[in-house]
């Protein structure tokens, strides 16, 4: 038996240990890195709402094909202990598994492959490049890139309910109203806003299995 049918999982610092774009902010140095890791704290505990850095820190920071390339790596190496596991488990349940992330598509679409979860479930920004491969901008309609946008777009993926939303920060919270359930994540990060609001505390992804099934 499991409490949940569908399970929508934030990426950065939930099913893996990094931040996407500071990762790549410290390609570009000590001070980007420092700038961005504070932007990206200050949104992700509500100080800040996320549209207020998203373009400022992608127009900093410019990523290339490889550089992408390079984070899809990164997210793989730094799976959160015992995610393959449950998120295995959860699909044998019969568990619809989603992603949905501010964080770039590209970049993410190896780490949704080593976890199993479906290409088209998958929800993240898109990044362009040239013939060059050189950094060409990004979707700046996306939803994800908003404050509410996590909320709208899993809104309208028309989910088996009941359904939990699991993740770190703020922009998840968000995603409270159109599901059942949220469950804060505090294995790589614990965000106190983030943690008052949630119906669940997690720390780990043996906790998580043991929330959802029954």
């Amino acid at each position: 038996m499991s409490r949940f049918n569908s399970v929508v999982f934030d990426v950065d610092s939930t099913l893996s240990g990094i931040e996407g774009i500071d990762w790549l902010a410290a390609l570009r140095g000590a001070d980007v890195e420092a700038w961005s890791a504070e932007l990206t704290a200050r949104a992700m505990k509500g100080e800040l709402p996320i549209e207020a850095v998203y373009g400022e820190r992608m127009h900093a920071v410019k990523p290339a094909m490889a550089e992408i390339e390079r984070l899809g790596r990164a997210y793989v190496e730094r799976i959160a202990p015992r995610a393959r596991e449950t998120l295995t488990e959860l699909r044998a349940h019969g568990i619809d598994l989603v992603m949905v992330s501010g964080g770039l598509r590209e970049a993410i679409l190896p780490l949704a492959r080593e976890l199993g979860v479906d290409e088209q479930q998958v929800h993240a920004v898109s990044i362009f490049f040239d013939e060059e491969g050189n950094y060409a901008g990004f979707d700046e309609r996306s939803l994800l890139t908003r404050q509410n946008g996590k909320r709208t777009t899993v809104r309208d993926m028309g989910l088996r309910g009941p359904i939990l939303a699991v993740g770190d920060g703020m922009t998840d919270c968000e995603i409270k109203p159109v599901v059942d359930s949220f469950a804060a994540f505090t294995g790589f990060m614990r965000r106190e806003p983030v943690v008052q609001r949630a119906d669940f505390v997690i720390e780990n992804f043996d906790q998580l299995r043991e929330l959802i099934l029954e």
